[in-house]
């Protein structure tokens, strides 16, 4: 919005939230917020404080989650479609005005939603998806229908004779299983956790310890901090050292979870800095660099090597954070360019963490829908195939497509004229958190590339 308002063009920015945010629970962090204290939010979650006169009911589970297993790809399509008709009620609007698009999982729904049929009669087709927007956008995804490849092979289109016993099949596990709520690391409690390092950190960027030390001690937070921070592989079965006995900045805590010289998963990596303040270590955990690094993992770990705090325990060490545009100078660690440089560094960890605690647009969602997952590979399933019908729908407007040049991979797009932008240095979460004026002295490509597109989507944005 500010790169089209200095272009002198207004534009508006639509989040849809998913029905399933419904479930987040964000008073103790609102309250934090506003008394300006992380205890404030840490004793709401952990220590059963009230808020407002409430207590935190803790995380939605069984019963509370059960209706979850209708939210998936029809319902998350039709709602989107309700809301610009019922907001911009003139087609002629919506096909002159708006453009749809998303990150990651967005580009996927997209997809579908341009090749959707809202009232199953191919024969009309003002209620075409397609005819809902005048262009789509990708940021470190392709506008496609179809499952997240993440690099890897992509699965081919299930045939027409297993879809219908496939989706039955994935149904009844919908039924049993209606939240993605793994062991550790992605479930509701640990996506809350990363709000929470965000909150911290926006508080009081050069506070010690705020989070490590109030987090909750049980097996799923414990697993969580072991995968995401141990150095090495003893680190994380043994539990010594203690990842807890880190001395750590709140800043420098979000970025030991999400920068990608330290954050395993490339999915959730970003580009924003480096530790300063002690020594570091190569961080061979969950896998070594030599295998991580490897052409054919790049999908699930990122292309940057990793790094991690080696000292632990010793209260004259506090390692804290060197912003993106900090790299490089004169506070910089001896050993630090083994690991980044000023040129892949694009985010800023303050941006980074207010946008990961300030609802109600918060970065995380909490409980996400499996049935939503479930659909998504399943473009020939019976339910899908009877609205699945304008296949040809993303062709039919103008595509602008954003890819970093780091991180994860992404499939091909469906779409020849779809030429992808590669932007040096960014990674995965870098094409929604890149700053204004990157360390080359250029505006941000991102913002200033979908401004231009928005004003003339024909253009391509170029």
């Amino acid at each position: 919005m500010a790169a089209a308002a200095a272009g002198g063009r207004s534009v508006e920015f639509w989040a849809l939230d998913r029905r399933s945010n419904c479930l987040e629970d964000h008073r103790g962090v609102q309250a934090a917020l506003k008394s300006k204290n992380f205890d404030t939010a840490a004793d709401y979650y952990f220590r059963g404080a009230e808020v407002d006169g409430r207590k935190f009911a803790g995380y939605a589970d069984g019963p509370a989650t059960q209706w979850l297993e209708s939210q998936g790809l029809e319902q998350t399509l039709r709602d989107q479609y309700d809301i610009l008709r019922l907001e911009l009620p003139d087609p002629g609007v919506r096909k002159d005005k708006v453009l749809c698009g998303g990150h990651s999982l967005g580009g996927f729904l997209t997809g579908y939603f341009a090749e959707w049929d809202f009232d199953g009669n191919p024969a009309t087709t003002d209620d075409a998806g397609y005819n809902q927007c005048g262009g789509y956008f990708a940021l470190d995804t392709v506008i496609k229908a179809g499952m997240p490849a993440l690099g890897g092979p992509e699965a081919g289109e299930i045939p027409p004779l297993l879809a219908g016993p496939l989706e039955q099949a994935s149904l009844a596990l919908d039924s049993a299983l209606p939240v993605l709520r793994l062991p550790a690391v992605i479930n509701p409690e640990t996506t809350n956790l990363l709000a929470l390092a965000g909150l911290a950190a926006t508080l009081d960027p050069d506070g010690v310890n705020a989070l490590l030390d109030q987090a909750p001690d049980n097996t799923n937070i414990e697993l969580t901090l072991r995968t995401l921070l141990s150095k090495d592989a003893a680190m994380a079965v043994t539990g010594s050292p203690d990842v807890r006995d880190l001395n750590v900045t709140n800043e420098a805590t979000v970025g030991a979870l999400l920068d990608e010289n330290s954050q395993p998963l490339g999915f959730l990596q970003a580009s924003m800095g480096f530790f300063a303040g002690g020594p570091v270590v190569e961080k061979s955990f969950p896998l070594p660099s030599s295998i991580a690094l490897a052409d054919t993992a790049n999908s699930a770990f990122g292309d940057a090597p990793k790094a991690s705090p080696s000292v632990y325990g010793n209260p004259d060490v506090t390692y804290r954070w060197l912003d993106y545009d900090e790299v490089g100078s004169a506070a910089s660690l001896p050993n630090e360019g083994a690991f980044t440089n000023r040129a892949s560094e694009v985010s800023s960890v303050a941006k980074v963490a207010r946008s990961l605690s300030e609802p109600p647009l918060d970065f995380t969602e909490w409980y996400f829908p499996s049935r939503l997952n479930f659909d998504l590979a399943q473009t020939t399933a019976p339910s899908i195939a009877e609205n699945h019908l304008h296949l040809d729908g993303v062709s039919r407007n103008p595509i602008v497509t954003f890819q970093g040049g780091g991180g994860i991979s992404l499939p091909k797009s469906s779409n020849p004229t779809d030429v992808p932008i590669v932007l040096p240095g960014y990674n995965h979460i870098d094409v929604l958190t890149a700053a204004p004026v990157q360390n080359d002295g250029r505006p941000e490509v991102v913002s200033t590339t979908l401004a231009r597109f928005a004003a003339n989507p024909s253009g391509g944005g170029r």
